[in-house]
């Protein structure tokens, strides 16, 4: 009867190490090499943690391969067509999507925690004119602990859930004060009259008295991105959260550390970096200029938003967020010469055999960023939109990484190549 183990043999000195496979519910076995080094007395070198798994999740799983996204099992393209951003959040915070009941009494939980204590109001105060929407986001995520301390030290699943749903009411009033007081704009108070989406939009656009005309095509391609960007594995602002969350840091603290992380141009500022390059180009006379630049291997030229480092053959966020985009630029009328760029490029990555050998198709950045730009949200609140989203998976990984008793997550160690030691007599 074969083992679930495999056997490494070091060909210099011919010594063999069995080690444990173990097996998920779907995608690829494991290799565990947690006592390797106790055994070997060497490292494992995984650059970029390509082919590493660093911990046992039930929240999100990929295959990059088939280009499949499912949270807690449910493909990402039915949650994003058939239900709302709080649906999915509910699924990620309490494992299973919520009965009708249970939808109505979480949406007005949300909506009842969306205020903001009103000394936080000084803190935005405190920063100057223009101050970057993300910087200002981090800090008054921070602050949250000082103003809510109760909840300090979590030790019970209900502390859990209490302070998990109000991250997620909060962050959305969080946002759109940053961006209000980083262009001197009067603060717009969260309306519980609205759903989610609509109210960060109304926070966003509204002025004192005056009434916003926010069409359902807008709410639903906001609330599609929300749902897309909720969870993501282990990407780089989730494992930020999760390392800092292991040292039984507070959950707002790790929440902060993941805004750092994406706001990141390559993260979550990727699609602003688009619409940036888009505007670059022009005009479609100059797209064939720059299609050639991306494809001289001596030009570091790369175009923005084609291809992905987990999706070989195709994002499946991107395809639904496709589908919105076109709904909304039918629906809105947009014609914009941005658009025709855009449109150009996109037509030549899809068919053009140079983009297509590569699996450089448009992917989530280009869409979402399209998107944006058509709801007319300003360029330094992309990232900002992502962490909205993002709130719910973020919490998810810290409420898991506390459930499975997670102490501390031991540091990644080195390959060293620098000098030797060069320390004088003395």
């Amino acid at each position: 009867m074969s083992k679930n183990t495999m056997t490494l043999t070091d060909n210099r000195n011919g010594k063999t190490y069995e080690l444990p496979i173990l097996d998920g519910t779907v995608g690829p076995s494991v290799v565990d090499i947690s006592t390797f080094y106790k055994e070997t007395g060497m490292f494992t070198f995984d650059r970029g943690y390509t082919s590493t798994a660093s911990c046992r999740s039930k929240i999100t799983y990929i295959d990059g391969d088939k280009g499949q996204l499912m949270y807690r099992g449910y493909d990402i393209s039915y949650l994003a067509n058939e239900k709302t951003f709080l649906d999915a959040t509910y699924l990620l915070l309490h494992k299973e999507l919520p009965t009708e009941k249970e939808l109505i009494d979480f949406t007005d939980e949300i909506r009842k925690r969306s205020f903001i204590h009103e000394g936080m109001k000084k803190l935005f105060d405190s920063f100057p004119d223009k101050a970057h929407p993300m910087a200002i986001l981090s800090a008054g995520v921070s602050a949250l602990s000082t103003f809510y301390f109760d909840h300090l030290d979590i030790d019970t699943p209900q502390e859990y859930m209490e302070m998990a749903h109000r991250i997620v009411a909060k962050m959305p009033t969080l946002a759109a004060f940053s961006y209000r007081y980083s262009n001197g704009l009067p603060i717009i108070y969260p309306d519980i009259e609205k759903s989610f989406t609509e109210n960060f939009l109304y926070m966003m656009r509204a002025y004192p008295h005056n009434y916003v005309d926010l069409r359902p095509i807008e709410i639903k391609a906001l609330d599609t991105i929300f749902t897309l960007h909720a969870d993501h594995e282990q990407n780089a602002s989730t494992t930020s959260v999760r390392n800092l969350g292991s040292t039984h840091a507070h959950p707002y603290a790790a929440i902060s550390a993941g805004i750092g992380a994406l706001w990141g141009r390559a993260h979550g500022g990727a699609n602003e970096s688009v619409i940036r390059q888009l505007e670059m180009i022009g005009t479609v006379d100059r797209v064939d200029e720059f299609i050639a630049r991306a494809k001289d291997k001596n030009d570091p030229f790369r175009l923005m938003g084609f291809g992905h480092r987990v999706y070989k053959n195709f994002d499946p966020r991107a395809k639904t967020l496709k589908a919105i985009r076109n709904d909304l630029v039918e629906e809105l009328g947009i014609n914009s010469e941005l658009i025709e760029v855009a449109n150009k490029i996109e037509n030549i990555a899809l068919n053009d055999d140079y983009f297509v050998s590569r699996g450089l198709y448009p992917n989530i950045d280009f869409y979402s960023g399209l998107i944006l730009q058509a709801l007319k949200i300003p360029k330094d609140m992309f990232a900002v939109i992502f962490v909205i989203g993002r709130t719910p998976g973020w919490i998810s990984q810290w409420i898991e990484l506390k459930e499975q008793d997670t102490i501390k997550i031991a540091r990644p160690r080195q390959l060293y190549i620098g000098p030797e030691d060069r320390t004088p007599e003395y």
